[in-house]
């Protein structure tokens, strides 16, 4: 075994890529994340000044230098909005290939053959590994419900080969069962409306908000299945098939119809794909670094467990997931009824898994994921927005501003120091009352990064 950077040394271009071809899986880095200096950035922490592409001196007024890194582009993003969407949003990837070859390995496997005798994903957990010959991981793709598989458990594969494809514009709703359609609630009119296409003049059935109407509340559209016998057709769990609808569903089955295990009963929109705008430029990044809870936010899973559909409250659904560890640890959630839940009965969701669609507050996948993750969110959605400029930022700028945006800690148990429950400091505040405390032989306080 060579040593390609010793512990604390500078990694250059021509290191990194010494690195990339000893095909290193994992290397612990430092960060301005996670720097533990009090005032400021250790450069060891910081890395090369990027002017001059040597070690950052001391003193150096990075966090300057960063704010005008992305302030200084930030001109040419102009202050209009841009409306990124409509009909020529071609550019969602649909399929994955190989990027390396190997031998496949699935994990948490839920699969199920359709009619055509395509392979299809039902469950929402699978993952999807490629290991070389020595059995090491040297890629791995999660896969979501309603995927195509073109590979199997064990196959051996080239680089470049397909490994599964997705519908990037809907969310189908793929039967599990053999059985006979029926429609509950679905009244033409209310819940439902015949719509034509103009460009194509074919009709679908489309889901409307049916709550507006009267004794809208009242409804639940949803499909069942029904036997030979008009029993409903029970899952491998006991429970009746169903499938509740939400809005702007597209009705892919009439009403009693005989339908075979893998086929579509509905096409939901997906979020990225209802030519959903994203608002581009200045608003979106200053949005981003004001940490704005966004209007309909998505909601994630605070612990892993199973998912159970509580009783529903005035027009909301209540979700609850059940730990795995303790059954008595439950977490409580109440969604709109018109909005796509991902997630049915029984299922198994882990934390940081998405209950509803949409984008995520960041103070949630800080509080549930913690600050790595959120610095990994940050990071993307701001670089996507300088991206579609062509403007290039490095990553160390806008860590060095999301370390000072987690600079405030919330005491959650006082201990034995004299800071207040609820109370905001500054870390360093928190780390010295903490160290005195210690010093003293007592409890130190407990808080959270906000």
């Amino acid at each position: 075994e060579e040593v390609i950077v010793p512990a604390g040394g500078l990694i250059d271009e021509r290191m990194a890529d010494a690195i990339d071809a000893a095909a290193v899986q994992v290397a612990r880095i430092r960060s301005p994340l996670t720097c533990e200096a009090e005032e400021g950035v250790c450069a060891m922490c910081y890395g090369r000044d990027l002017a001059r592409g040597t070690l950052v001196n001391q003193g150096e007024a990075v966090g300057i230098i960063a704010a005008q890194s992305i302030g200084e582009p930030g001109t040419q993003l102009t202050m209009r909005t841009f409306h990124i969407g409509g009909v020529a949003q071609g550019g969602q990837q649909s399929f994955q290939e190989a990027s390396q070859s190997g031998k496949i390995v699935f994990e948490n496997a839920m699969t199920l053959e359709n009619s055509s005798g395509e392979i299809l994903v039902m469950g929402r957990n699978m993952k999807l590994s490629i290991v070389d010959e020595s059995g090491d991981e040297r890629s791995s793709h999660k896969v979501g419900y309603g995927t195509k598989l073109f590979v199997k458990d064990g196959d051996t594969i080239a680089r470049g080969d397909k490994l599964f494809e997705w519908d990037p514009y809907t969310l189908p709703i793929i039967a599990e069962k053999a059985g006979m359609t029926k429609y509950v609630d679905l009244v033409s009119g209310i819940a439902v409306k015949d719509d034509t296409d103009d460009a194509t003049g074919m009709t679908q059935k489309i889901v409307i908000d049916w709550r507006a109407a009267p004794k809208g509340n009242e409804l639940k559209p949803e499909i069942i299945l029904v036997g030979d016998d008009g029993e409903p057709v029970r899952n491998d769990a006991g429970n009746p098939v169903t499938y509740p609808m939400s809005v702007d569903a597209v009705l892919s089955v009439e009403d009693q119809t005989e339908i075979q295990a893998g086929d579509i009963i509905a096409r939901i929109p997906r979020e990225g794909a209802k030519t959903k705008d994203i608002t581009g430029g200045l608003p979106r990044v200053a949005e981003l670094f004001e940490a704005r809870r966004p209007k309909d936010h998505a909601i994630i899973a605070e612990i892993d467990g199973y998912v159970r559909f509580g009783k529903d409250y005035k027009n909301k659904r209540r979700i609850a997931i059940e730990s795995s560890d303790d059954p008595d640890v439950k977490v409580e959630y109440m969604v709109p009824k018109g909005k796509h839940i991902p997630v049915a009965e029984g299922d198994f969701v882990q934390k940081g898994d998405y209950i509803m669609d949409g984008n995520p507050a960041p103070h949630d996948i800080l509080a549930i994921m913690g600050v790595e993750a959120l610095a990994e969110y940050m990071i993307d959605e701001v670089q996507d927005v300088y991206r579609l400029q062509g403007v290039k930022i490095n990553d160390k700028h806008i860590e060095v501003i999301v370390r000072q945006m987690l600079q405030k800690w919330e005491i959650q148990e006082s201990g034995d120091t004299t800071l207040l429950k609820g109370e905001h400091v500054d870390k360093q505040e928190f780390d010295q009352a903490n160290e005195k405390a210690i010093s003293k032989g007592g409890r130190p306080a407990k808080g959270e990064p906000i």
